[in-house]
């Protein structure tokens, strides 16, 4: 299993960002850091912890999450209460991957995760890009714009898919043994299937407290 996304939630309010980092560990392949209650503190903990993505409130005791946007070198998606359209333009010129307005569910936040998650697997392919993947990149941050792709698939690719039964959930082992191939081949194919949406990644917690990824087909 590859490395979870290392997320640090930059909230003054203790019990919001609390009940945010439960959010953030609730979705597969994401971990929740320890929480920053200000600007000064989310420059210190992005310094030592190197996260992968910042989750940003715009109120803070010592500056406008605005105004730190512009300071940081990381992914970065707005979670805030600020719901007027400045505030929203500044933070999309200054870089903000996303804009969640609070209050929101933990399915809302999910979503804008799982579409991060798509957008960085997207990206981590060897060599330069073409303008397509560009697009699908783009597309990838956008929650619910993800629909089942009909691009011609390989014969593995087709047998992975075909192997997950509606309602159920698999492991990359599962399938690997269900098609007959190895774990990194089924792995690196239910990625694939994840990116364009046609699969869905859940996870469970296994008997070592370890989060296992688990694979399904979406709802129809």
């Amino acid at each position: 299993m590859s490395e979870d996304y290392r997320v640090l939630i930059v909230d003054d309010d203790f019990h919001v960002a609390k009940l945010h980092a439960a959010y953030v560990d609730s979705v597969a392949g994401f971990f929740a850091l320890p929480p920053a209650g200000s600007a000064s503190l989310a420059l210190q903990s992005i310094h030592s912890l190197r996260p992968d993505l910042v989750l940003l409130d715009v109120y803070l005791p010592d500056a406008s999450g605005l105004d730190l946007l512009h300071q940081l070198d990381v992914d970065t998606m707005i979670l805030s209460a600020a719901s007027d359209a400045a505030s929203l333009r500044t933070a999309f010129r200054r870089g903000a991957l996303g804009y969640l307005l609070k209050p929101f569910t933990s399915e809302s936040l999910s979503q804008q995760l799982r579409s991060y998650a798509r957008y960085r697997r997207i990206l981590s392919q060897p060599g330069a890009l073409d303008q397509d993947t560009v697009e699908r990149a783009k597309r990838a941050l956008i929650p619910g714009d993800v629909t089942p792709s009909s691009r011609p698939r390989s014969a593995t690719e087709a047998a992975v898919l075909e192997s997950l039964v509606p309602g159920e959930q698999y492991s990359a082992a599962d399938v690997a043994g269900r098609v007959g191939v190895s774990r990194a081949t089924a792995q690196r194919y239910l990625s694939s299937l994840a990116d364009d949406g046609s699969v869905e990644i859940q996870h469970r917690y296994g008997t070592t407290g370890r989060p296992e990824h688990r694979y399904g087909l979406p709802p129809s």
